[in-house]
Parts: C-alpha cells; sequence; structure tokens
C-alpha cells in the first residue's frame, strides 16, 4: 500500500471515529452525563494508541463547540473539555497501559467520571463565582451518573466493540495500533 493510500485510510478512519463520538454524544444529549464518550475513547486509545486517539479528541472537542444545537461551549470551558479528555489516552498510555480487561477498563471509567467532573470545577467556580462546596455539592450526584454509565458501558460493550473494530481495520488494510 502506497503511503498516500494509508494516509487517506487513516485520515478516513479517524474522522470517521470523531464523527461517531460526536453524533453519539448528540444523540444522548438529552440524558444527563449518560453516554458512550468514555467507552469510545478507551476503546479508541486501545486500538490506535495515544498520537491517534489525541487528534480524534481534537476534532471531537471543536466539533462539539462549533456544531453543537445547544450553542457553542463558553470558551472558558475549552481548555477544561481537552484536558478533561485527554487524561483518557494519556492515562491509558502511561500508567494503565498494562490494564486491558473489561472490568480494569470498566472501574477506570467508574473514577473517571468523577475525574472529569473535578477537572471541569476550577473553570466553572471561576465562570459562575458560584462558592466552591455549593457547586461540587451539585455537581458530585452528575459525577456519580457518568462514572456508573461509564462502568457500565465499558463493562457491556467494550470486548464486542474492540473485536468487531479489529476485524473491520483488518479488513480494510490499516495498521493501527493494536493492543
Amino acid at each position: 500500500m502506497s503511503v498516500v493510500n494509508k494516509t487517506i485510510k487513516d485520515t478516513v478512519l479517524l474522522a470517521m471515529c470523531a464523527a461517531v463520538l460526536f453524533v453519539q454524544q448528540l444523540a444522548l444529549s438529552f440524558l444527563p452525563n449518560i453516554q458512550f464518550s468514555v467507552l469510545l475513547v478507551v476503546l479508541y486509545t486501545r486500538l490506535f494508541g495515544f498520537r491517534k486517539t489525541t487528534l480524534i479528541i481534537i476534532v471531537h472537542t471543536i466539533v462539539v463547540n462549533l456544531f453543537s444545537p445547544f450553542g457553542p461551549v463558553i470558551p472558558v470551558f475549552l481548555p477544561a473539555m481537552f484536558i478533561a479528555w485527554m487524561l483518557v489516552p494519556v492515562l491509558l498510555s502511561t500508567v494503565l497501559r498494562k490494564v486491558v480487561s473489561p472490568y480494569g477498563l470498566a472501574f477506570f471509567g467508574l473514577i473517571y467520571g468523577m475525574i472529569y467532573g473535578w477537572v471541569f470545577v476550577p473553570f466553572a467556580v471561576f465562570l459562575t463565582q458560584a462558592p466552591f462546596e455549593a457547586y461540587v455539592g451539585m455537581d458530585i450526584p452528575f459525577q456519580i451518573l457518568m462514572g456508573i454509565s461509564n462502568f457500565v458501558t465499558i463493562l457491556w460493550l467494550y470486548e464486542p466493540l474492540h473485536k468487531v473494530l479489529r476485524r473491520l481495520i483488518s479488513d480494510a488494510e490499516i495498521d493501527p495500533l493494536i493492543v
């Protein structure tokens, strides 16, 4: 396969992954903190590695902020959103690189629900001028909901999705980092 064909296939694959990430988040946006985003970012990190997942996250963060039907996210939250999403590939590529079982990844998703919420706390408190304790107290139920959603979706869907995507990537002759 030529370098140009490989580049085109990689670009299309990453664009499709970013599109799936955006569409599912949009489709489930009526449910607070219930989505497949963490499952997908974990899956992408395990299939494609840190660099390619970073590109997907960059595209996703920009697209969500430009095309959300609820309007663009307040610019103050852009760094928080990017930092929060990048924690998944950073942690899974470093300290958690040996965690590959669905149970281990599901537990990571559970904890990540809290981490994601805490990344936004300083930005939200700064923007809203709400008292720190009040904001955190109101946000904890949403963090717990996100954690439970992450745990269940990763536990039930990670392994079957990983197998299907790995097979599709192999059939398409794309050379990702497959873990």
